[in-house]
C-alpha cells in the first residue's frame, strides 16, 4: 500500500494506551464522533484539568530563551492559564475541590522555580508542520506514530538530547508502560541528535527529574508496531468490543452516549468536553 498520511492510521501513546485498556475505550475516544457536532468526545476530570494547565505552562517555556524562562513567576502564568479549566470546564464539583487542585499546581510550579535544573538549559523543539511531530512507523502498512514530548533538553557536550516527561499525578509510571518506548522512537526519528537519556519528573513528589533506563529502540519498535497493527485491523473490520461487556475504562464514555453527562465546552483539539452527572 502506498503511503498516504490522510488515509493512514495514526497512533500515539494515548491512543495505544486506550486500546490496551479496552478496545471499546479506544473506539469511543479515538474513532467515534458525535453525529450532531462532528466532534470526538472526552470526559474532563480534575486530575486531567490540573495536568493540562501545568503542561501548557511548561510547553510555553520552550519558546522563551533559556536565560529568561523564569523571569516571570510560573505561578503568575497559572493564574491566567487556569481560566481554561476553571469550574465545570475542569470537572470540579465544588470551589473547595478546585482550590485543592489549584494549590497543588502552585506547589508543582514552585518546585520548578526553586529547582529549575534542565529548564534553564537549551532545549530542542521538534518541527511538526503545524501539528504533532510524527513519522512513518510503517510505510507498507500505512501507519504513522505521532506524539508530543514534554521536553527535550539539549546536552551540548554530547550534542545529544535528554527526554524529560513531566508528571502531575500521584502515581509513578508503570514499568510496562509504552510511553517511554514511544517517546524514544519519536525522538530518534524526528530529529537528528542521538537520544542520550530519559527521565520522569514527578512534580508532586520530586525536586528533580528521575532518570530511567532508556529502552532499546528495536524492542520498542516491535512492541509499538504489534499494537498498532491490531488497532489498524480493528479499524478495518470495525470491531472494538469491550472484553468484559463494559469495564471501568469504557463505561464513563458509554454514559456520555446515554445522555448521562453534561457538555461543558470544546477543547483546542475540537473534542466535545463532558463531565459526568452524579459522580
Amino acid at each position: 500500500m502506498a503511503k498516504d498520511k490522510y488515509k493512514a492510521v495514526w497512533v500515539s501513546h494515548s491512543s495505544i494506551a486506550d486500546f490496551l485498556k479496552c478496545p471499546r475505550l479506544y473506539y469511543l475516544r479515538n474513532v467515534y464522533k458525535d453525529p450532531k457536532t462532528g466532534h470526538k468526545i472526552t470526559i474532563m476530570q480534575p486530575p486531567l484539568a490540573l495536568g493540562q494547565a501545568i503542561h501548557d505552562i511548561i510547553d510555553n517555556l520552550i519558546n522563551i530563551p533559556a536565560e529568561k524562562r523564569l523571569l516571570v513567576p510560573l505561578t503568575e502564568s497559572l493564574e491566567s492559564n487556569w481560566a481554561s479549566v476553571a469550574g465545570t470546564l475542569g470537572g470540579f464539583k465544588t470551589p473547595e475541590e478546585e482550590k485543592r487542585y489549584k494549590d497543588r499546581g502552585v506547589k508543582m510550579l514552585k518546585t520548578i522555580e526553586e529547582n529549575p535544573g534542565p529548564i534553564l538549559n537549551k532545549a530542542i523543539r521538534i518541527k511538526a508542520d503545524g501539528g504533532l511531530p510524527y513519522y512513518w512507523l510503517s510505510e507498507e502498512d500505512n501507519i504513522i506514530l505521532c506524539g508530543k514530548i514534554d521536553w527535550l533538553e539539549y546536552l551540548e557536550k554530547e550534542d545529544a538530547v535528554h527526554i524529560i516527561d513531566f508528571k502531575t499525578g500521584k502515581n509513578e509510571e508503570p514499568e510496562n508502560s509504552l510511553q517511554l518506548p514511544i517517546y524514544h522512537l519519536l525522538a530518534a526519528n524526528t530529529q537528528s541528535r542521538k537520544v542520550a537519556k530519559a527521565s520522569y519528573w514527578y512534580l508532586d513528589s520530586s525536586t528533580h527529574p528521575v532518570e530511567v533506563k532508556l529502552p532499546n529502540l528495536t524492542e520498542s519498535y516491535d512492541q509499538v508496531y504489534e499494537v498498532a497493527r491490531r488497532i489498524k485491523l480493528g479499524r478495518q473490520i470495525s470491531y472494538f468490543k469491550c472484553p468484559k461487556g463494559g469495564c471501568f475504562a469504557c463505561k464513563p464514555l458509554e454514559r456520555v452516549l446515554a445522555g448521562e453527562a453534561e457538555l461543558v465546552g470544546v477543547s483546542q483539539y475540537q473534542q466535545d468536553i463532558y463531565i459526568l452527572n452524579n459522580v
